[in-house]
Order: structure tokens, then C-alpha cells, then sequence
């Protein structure tokens, strides 16, 4: 089964400002010497069932990206390709690149890069069973529903996933999603959205992690360091 991973990585970083980097662009914000997106392409390829990874990127981007790849010497394939002006557009540029034997799409946020190599695994096995799945957390907070500054209900936790990425899906099916949203000329504010739309197949929700955070904007740096040393420390005892 052919696994390629999609990290749309073109984004501008406009919540983040400028960080002690020099970059508003949080993907390639320094975490111990390394930007954000490299940790995250490391995590990938460490997961036994994905076979590719396709990073889209703005075109200035491209060249020195390539650079920062070819130096870790990765045992998979790793691509650039243009991203869009969105994430949508980003997503649909790679997947108008995967091989026709691709059978399963993963994409995920470039810039989470504490997501676990078992939970990879886990969604992209319920992906290749039902065809679409994400990964997906409860939140803990009430949620309420608001018009302005007014509350107009409470939401039941109980039906509510705040969702995360990766999100995984039969290559054919995320296809015919991202065609009919061209279409429709819909945005969606994740791939399930536009997979949801088609009503082809329901999209399972495999459970998430709190570590597997976004980081959009500074104070999430300092949370990333602090998982970072852990997991630094706990390789560390590993390898001992």
C-alpha cells in the first residue's frame, strides 16, 4: 500500500511576528537548530507505512528548502512543489503530483512536529479500512455558540472533536473532493471538509493527543521547546 504524505508549508505566518529566527514563518521558525518543518518531516520518516513525503511551498521557498532536506539524508523520497495562495490550493498542487498508485493521502500541518509515529500509524489504518479518517481530540472547555458577544446555546462535548492532522484519506476519494470543490468554487478550513461535502464515505475520528499542538503564534514556541526537551531527553535514555 502506497502511503505519500502532503505538509502544505506555503503559508505566510501572519499571527506568529517575528521571532529571534528573523522569520514570521513559523514553519521555518528554529527548534533546537532546526526549523519547525524539518522536525516535522522527521517524524514521517520514521512511520513504517508511509512511503513519500511532498512538502508545497512558496516558490522562493523551494531551493533553500531542498537544501535543508538534502542534509538529512532521508531514506525516503522527499519533494517540493509550488504551493497556492491557501492551503487548499497548497494541497490540491501536491496531490496533482502523487503517482496513480498512490492509494492513501495523509496531510498534515507543517507545523505540527510532535505528532506520534503510533498515531500515524493508527489513522493511517483506519483510513485504509473506511477510507477517511482523522485524528481528532475532545475538548475539555465548554464550548458555547455565540452571535457577536451573545450566547445563543451550549454545544455538548460529548458530539464535539476539535480536529487535528493528520487527516487520511483514499487517494481517489480526496481526488473527487478537492475537483468538486474547485467546482463549487468552495473553501473548506480542512481536507475532511471537503471530503464530508461529497457524502461518499463518513470520516472516522481517531483519538489525538494534547502534544500534537499547532504552533500559530509565539506562545506556542515556548511550549514546543518544552516538548522538544522531552522528547530529546527521552531519546537520550533510549540510546543509553
Amino acid at each position: 500500500m502506497k502511503v505519500s504524505v502532503i505538509l502544505p508549508a506555503a503559508g505566510l505566518g501572519t499571527r506568529m511576528g517575528r521571532e529571534k529566527s528573523g522569520t514570521s514563518r513559523k514553519q521555518f521558525m528554529l527548534l533546537e537548530g532546526a526549523p519547525i518543518l524539518i522536525h516535522t518531516i522527521r517524524k514521517f520518516l520514521g512511520c513504517p507505512s508511509v512511503n513519500e513525503i511532498v512538502v508545497a511551498l512558496r516558490a522562493e521557498d523551494m531551493d533553500w528548502a531542498r537544501g535543508l532536506i538534502h542534509k538529512q539524508h532521508p531514506e525516503k523520497p522527499v519533494r517540493v512543489v509550488e504551493g497556492g495562495e491557501s492551503r487548499q490550493q497548497s494541497v490540491e498542487n501536491a496531490l496533482a503530483t502523487l503517482s496513480p498508485e498512490t492509494e492513501l493521502v495523509a496531510v498534515h500541518d507543517a507545523v505540527r512536529p510532535f505528532i506520534d509515529s503510533a498515531l500515524v500509524e493508527k489513522v493511517i489504518a483506519e483510513a485504509a479500512s473506511t477510507g477517511a479518517a482523522i485524528v481528532g481530540i475532545v475538548p475539555v472547555d465548554t464550548v458555547k455558540q455565540v452571535h457577536r458577544n451573545k450566547i445563543r446555546s451550549t454545544l455538548p462535548r460529548e458530539h464535539l472533536v476539535l480536529a487535528q492532522t493528520p487527516q487520511v484519506f483514499r487517494f481517489s476519494l480526496l481526488k473527487r473532493a478537492f475537483e468538486a470543490a474547485r467546482a463549487d468554487n468552495f473553501t473548506g478550513t480542512d481536507e475532511a471538509s471537503l471530503v464530508e461535502r461529497l457524502e461518499e464515505a463518513e470520516v472516522s475520528v481517531v483519538q489525538g493527543s494534547d502534544r500534537n499542538i499547532k504552533i500559530t503564534k509565539p506562545s506556542d514556541m515556548e511550549l514546543a521547546r518544552l516538548f522538544l526537551g522531552e522528547e530529546l531527553a527521552a531519546a537520550g535514555k533510549t540510546a543509553s
